[in-house]
Order: structure tokens, then C-alpha cells, then sequence
């Protein structure tokens, strides 16, 4: 018995010596390839992750939001009322790209951030400066594309990034979804004549295939065709010569412009869109719905403009799309009440009406 017994000890010994020599071999990184083609060594579990900007803070939020070691900048004081308060202590760590700064690389080394993720339009030097800046910080930079078209493919290859291929296959499907209805509505309609305005002053547009402009110009005609279509969330600056030779039959105009006092301005009087009431303004909470920046949150605004300028052809439960937005990218809930707080200056003024009871 004892003999046996001595035996199947030592059997176990040395499984377990097999096991801990098979874990010794494990790798302890692997090679990414991202959308640029840069092969980049990490580790093989990515458990700290930083974001290059407030476009990849609001894609990743959605993935990974108790893996992320620090946002771009402060969410807005509207996220308050859906966030958890836990991501409102997250360190500064500025952005790469834009007009805000540029990343703090003291607060990167010190968050312990694995990685760094870019997401978006590739600039044209991105190659560059991913290369430099990892090269100086000895930490991972990666680059993922997101066009509004490609949303889904993005989050895939995040998943693929962050192994988690099913926590990202659900925010693709939704993406997916929501695009190809999009586009079978913009295909059965005939566009609406649209300017979008930006500005405390309202005389910057969103231009005509600028990365800004891509739900616009998927769901109007959009007038805004300039000579060099403006990179920036602020559009390109215009005056009122050329708005009034535009004369849009529909504006729609960002948080903070005009909207609510452009119709006591003499100068907007005989612009079709004033004059016959066809002007919004856009959601806004936590983020502006049309983007700026121009990320995942724009799928919000493709649902919200889809209903708001083709309600005959858009006949969907706006409520329902926008909660189920809000609970698989957000992590939170929203009220109708909130939702009707959301809609006050677009889908409800353009019925003249108060607010449906929920």
C-alpha cells in the first residue's frame, strides 16, 4: 500500500514539474499587426490600456472601460447623469492628435499602460509617430482605422487586440446593423438640401467630404463643398454671403452655436431653413451625437438624423435604438424622460409639439 502510495506521489511530482515546464514555454508577448501594418510586440495579456485621444476614449469606453488606465481628457459635466462614478477619477493623459494639447507622457510612464491605442483616420505621418513615440516611451502604440463604414471591422479588430473577440463581436453587430439600415434609407429617399453649422457666431460648416462630414454627406446633399474640406471638429469658416447662396431647406446646427436665438437675427431671415422652421439643433449627452469628435457615438446621430429628416422612411422605435445604444456602449440606462430632455430641439420641435408621454 505504502509502495503505491509512494508511486502515485511521485507521479504527481512530476506531472506537476511537465505543467510548470509547459507554462515556462508560453510566451510571454505575441505580435499585433495593426491597421497600418505595423507589427508591434505586446504583452500576451493586455489588462492596462491607454488611449491615444477622445476619439479612441469614447471607442474603447464602450470595450474595455475597467481596463483603461486613464482618458484623453474630462468626460463632459452631461456624463454625470449616466456614468458610473468610478471612471470620473481616471488620470489626464491629453491626446496625440487635435487641438487640446498633446499626450503627457510623465502621466503615460506612470499609469502602467501596456499599450497605447489609436483609433480613427489615419493621419499621414502615423506610421512616424507611433514609431517615435514608442520608441521613447518603451511602451506598445497601435493604430486601429474606424470610419463610420468600417465601425464594426474595428471593434473586431480590438477584440482581436484585447482578446476579447465577444464583448467586440456585440458592439460590431450593432454597428453593422445600424449602418447597412442607414444606408438602405439613404438610398430610398431624396435627400434633403442640408447645411451643418458650427460656431458661437454660426458661419463654420462641416464640409463635404471631410472625415466630419460622413454622416452628413451619407443622409443629405450637402452643400458645404468647399475648396479644402477642414480636418478639424470646428469645420470651415464661411460667410453670410455664401450661406445665403446656399440657402439649405434644412440646418442643423451643433451644440453651442445659434440655435436658439436665429430667428430674431436679421441677416438669417430669408434662409429657407429659418424662415419655413426647419432648423435643430443636435443631441448633446454625454457626447454630441454627430460626433466631434467623430466617434462610435455617431451612430447615434446617423439614427437620430435618419428619423428627424425621413420619419416616413425611418420608422423605428428612436427610444428603444438609443437605449440599447446606451446599455451595450455606455453601461448605463436612459430614461424616456432623459431621452425626451435629448430630443427637445430636433425631433419634437419639428412635430411642434410637446414631448410624447412615455
Amino acid at each position: 500500500m505504502k509502495r503505491i502510495a509512494t508511486l502515485l506521489l511521485a507521479l504527481l511530482m512530476v506531472l506537476s514539474l511537465c505543467a510548470t515546464a509547459a507554462a515556462d514555454t508560453q510566451p510571454a508577448t505575441r505580435a499585433f499587426t495593426d491597421s497600418v501594418g505595423r507589427t508591434v510586440e505586446l504583452p500576451k495579456d493586455l489588462e492596462k490600456v491607454a488611449v491615444s485621444g477622445p476619439l479612441a476614449q469614447i471607442v474603447l469606453f464602450a470595450l474595455c472601460p475597467d481596463r483603461l488606465v486613464g482618458i484623453a481628457n474630462n468626460w463632459d459635466e452631461t456624463a454625470a447623469q449616466f456614468f458610473d462614478a468610478k471612471y470620473y477619477d481616471l488620470p489626464i493623459l491629453g491626446q496625440l492628435y487635435g487641438g487640446k494639447g498633446e499626450l503627457n507622457l510623465e502621466t503615460l510612464l506612470s499609469s502602467g499602460a501596456q499599450v497605447v491605442i489609436d483609433v480613427g483616420e489615419p493621419k499621414g505621418t502615423i506610421v512616424e509617430d507611433l514609431d517615435a513615440l514608442q520608441e521613447q516611451t518603451g511602451i506598445p502604440f497601435v493604430h486601429i482605422t474606424a470610419l463610420t463604414a468600417t465601425m464594426g471591422d474595428a471593434y473586431r479588430k480590438l477584440g482581436e487586440l484585447l482578446n476579447m473577440p465577444e464583448e467586440a463581436e456585440a458592439l460590431a453587430a450593432y454597428c453593422d446593423r445600424v449602418y447597412a439600415r442607414t444606408l438602405e434609407i439613404a438610398g430610398s429617399v431624396e435627400k434633403k438640401n442640408l447645411l451643418y453649422i458650427t460656431g458661437d457666431q454660426g458661419l463654420n460648416v462641416i464640409a463635404q467630404g471631410s472625415y466630419h462630414g460622413e454622416i452628413i454627406d451619407l443622409l443629405s446633399n450637402n452643400l458645404a463643398v468647399v475648396e479644402s474640406p477642414s480636418s478639424k471638429g470646428t469645420g470651415n469658416e464661411v460667410d453670410m454671403e455664401q450661406i445665403l447662396l446656399w440657402n439649405p431647406e434644412v440646418i442643423l446646427f451643433s451644440p453651442g452655436s445659434i440655435y436658439s436665438d436665429v430667428a430674431n437675427r436679421p441677416e438669417w431671415q430669408t434662409v429657407a431653413a429659418i424662415r419655413n422652421g426647419a432648423y435643430y439643433e443636435v443631441p448633446f449627452g454625454p457626447y454630441n451625437w454627430m460626433g466631434f469628435p467623430p466617434s462610435v457615438q455617431r451612430y447615434l446621430g446617423m439614427m437620430w438624423m435618419s428619423q428627424l429628416l425621413y420619419p416616413e422612411t425611418a420608422q423605428y422605435d428612436l427610444y428603444g435604438a438609443v437605449k440599447e445604444y446606451f446599455e451595450l456602449f455606455y453601461h448605463c440606462g436612459i430614461t424616456f424622460e432623459q431621452f425626451d430632455a435629448l430630443m427637445a430641439n430636433s425631433i419634437w420641435a419639428q412635430m411642434g409639439e410637446a414631448a410624447p408621454a412615455a
